[in-house]
């Protein structure tokens, strides 16, 4: 891969912007958190045109879309205050594109939020918000 391609690519290691080397990390954070907890996960970073599933993951009977926000300690507020209703939209409209592709199966659905909190590279904390919010825009799913 040329020099400049590595320095953009958004997962080049140490090449990539700071935001996108800490979403990774909360990211695995996370799934590492949910997998720990007995979780089997299915798919991460699902994209679709006009929004982005970081985890789906099974807990239990239910399947899960989780929304994975890492924020450093200095950071004002709590990272799942990101997650507002144009967020919330998108997270919901990939979650439903996920399921279509999927054969629409008939499962209990749920929406969760991770926070990761970060020191540098390091770890510090991770809260699983569950149930975090609903389906946006008067949907419904089965």
């Amino acid at each position: 891969m040329m020099d400049w391609l590595r320095r953009w690519w958004p997962w080049g290691g140490e090449a990539a912007p700071a935001n996108l080397r800490r979403g990774r990390l909360g990211e695995d954070a996370a799934a590492r958190h949910l997998e720990g907890n007995g979780w089997k996960i299915v798919a991460r970073n699902y994209a679709v045109a006009r929004g982005e599933l970081d985890i789906v993951a099974w807990d239990g009977e239910c399947m899960a879309f989780v929304e994975v926000k890492a924020r450093s300690e200095r950071t004002w507020g709590r990272p799942a205050d990101a997650v507002d209703r144009v967020k919330r939209r998108r997270v919901t409209a990939a979650a439903m594109h996920y399921l279509r592709a999927a054969g629409s199966p008939r499962v209990r659905i749920r929406f969760d939020i991770v926070e990761v909190i970060l020191r540098g590279d390091a770890v510090v904390e991770v809260r699983h918000l569950e149930d975090a919010f609903r389906l946006e825009g008067g949907r419904t799913y089965l």
